[in-house]
């Protein structure tokens, strides 16, 4: 057990630095002012994402967020693979607010306590007003999402959400559409 620890830890770290970053600007981007995330909590649908190696092949991309009586986040992310009715695939994790950030700005965790290095960036960097899409990525251009609480984003909100994107330095050509359930 002792000799797995550190080869998990190399081969987790070895696959978060081999994500192409499409992001050139070299300050942070600009988070929302605030979330509440009480009205975050909840299911959201995956509209787009950077290809990355954890999603690769999954389709019907859901994730879903629990506010936990010590103030962390329950992240539940769940996928089929290949089709819509393929195997599915759940991963469970834990995030942490950032703190002085508004809950705009969570380290999201997927690996055991014990494993170090294992956190990951959850910056929201758009909300709709009324909670119904979000932009989320990662500071160094490496992972960007946009999320809906419905499986369809209508075309209108789609375009924002990438000239946000865009506007805060994020390549949007790279951004696949998850396929979801009509």
């Amino acid at each position: 057990m002792r000799l797995a620890i550190p080869a998990i830890s190399a081969l987790l770290l070895a696959a978060c630095t081999s994500q192409p970053d499409y992001r050139e600007e070299p300050s942070a981007p600009e988070t929302v002012s605030s979330v509440d995330l009480s009205r975050y909590a909840g299911l959201w649908y995956e509209i787009a994402r950077y290809p990355n190696w954890f999603e690769r092949d999954c389709t019907g991309v859901t994730a879903e967020y629990d506010v936990n009586d010590d103030g962390t986040i329950a992240v539940t992310n769940t996928c089929f693979k290949d089709t819509l009715d393929g195997k599915k695939k759940v991963a469970e994790g834990r995030a942490r607010i950032v703190e002085g950030t508004g809950n705009s700005q969570l380290k999201v965790k997927f690996a055991p306590s014990w494993v170090p290095f294992a956190e990951g960036d959850y910056w929201i960097l758009a909300l709709e007003p009324d909670y119904s899409a979000s932009l989320v990525g990662s500071p160094d251009g490496k992972y960007l999402w946009i999320l809906s609480r419905t499986p369809k984003l209508e075309a209108k909100k789609l375009k924002a959400l990438k000239e946000r994107a865009e506007a805060l330095g994020y390549r949007t050509a790279p951004l696949e559409l998850t396929r979801q359930r009509d």
